[in-house]
């Protein structure tokens, strides 16, 4: 019966911490963000988001996206700097060709630093993709 389940496999859908400018407190913040690489929009994109290492578990947000156009992004939370010294977990599910996909994003523990950042595409700013 296990043999009957099949599992879709999620491709071209991203989580990316973005390291961008705040004109409202006139300083550099993190955010979270996904994006759809595919061509094709994705629909009612749950992402319930939480940092954990040992005992400290941080509380569990929740966010969704109606619709995601295909070749865009949104973004999904702030996340504040002593988080990110945390495990940070973004669990995603959502809807598209008339199936449900999910996949856990992970950023670990003091990996996303200045340092680490790249160029993320479609966003064209200076981020850190989730594993």
């Amino acid at each position: 019966m296990k043999k009957d389940i099949i599992i879709p496999v999620v491709k071209d859908i991203h989580v990316a911490i973005i390291h961008e400018f705040n004109e409202e407190f006139l300083d550099k913040e993190w955010n979270a963000y996904i994006l759809n690489n595919k061509t094709e929009p994705i629909e009612m994109v749950l992402i319930v988001s939480k940092g954990y290492e040992g005992e400290t578990i941080t509380s569990t947000m929740r966010h969704s996206v109606s619709k995601l156009e295909g070749k865009s992004y949104a973004k999904i939370e702030v996340v504040q700097e002593d988080v990110l010294q945390l495990n940070n977990e973004f669990y995603v599910t959502f809807f598209a060709d008339g199936k449900l996909f999910e996949k856990r994003f992970t950023f670990e523990k003091n990996t996303v630093t200045p340092e680490n950042l790249s160029t993320i595409p479609l966003i064209e700013k200076e981020g850190i993709f989730a594993k």
